[in-house]
């Protein structure tokens, strides 16, 4: 399934910087950037709760939030792209 995930996190001081830099890299572990705080995550059911667990510990609830947006199997009907970072495919050859 493939979920948008889209995170703030008040970084006015380290702490804040610290849990941005590991929310960041949790997503990176998932997904693709697609925008500064907005990552696509092609993940199944298991991927998708252990990258959610650890995205929750990480944050600090009462300053931070994370939102989930749910695009399914169905998601390349779901998105579009406009403008400047050319698209991916997340299904398609990762080339390393």
């Amino acid at each position: 399934m493939m979920v948008l995930i889209t995170y703030d996190v008040k970084t006015e001081d380290d702490a804040g910087r610290k849990r941005l830099r590991l929310v960041a890299k949790q997503c990176e572990n998932y997904g693709q950037r697609v925008q500064n705080s907005v990552f696509e995550c092609l993940v199944d059911p298991v991927q998708f709760a252990q990258l959610r667990r650890a995205l929750e510990e990480i944050i600090d609830k009462n300053v931070d939030s994370l939102r989930y947006y749910f695009l399914g199997k169905n998601w390349k009907n779901r998105v579009e792209h406009v403008g400047a970072k050319a698209t991916y495919d997340p299904e398609g050859l990762l080339m390393i």
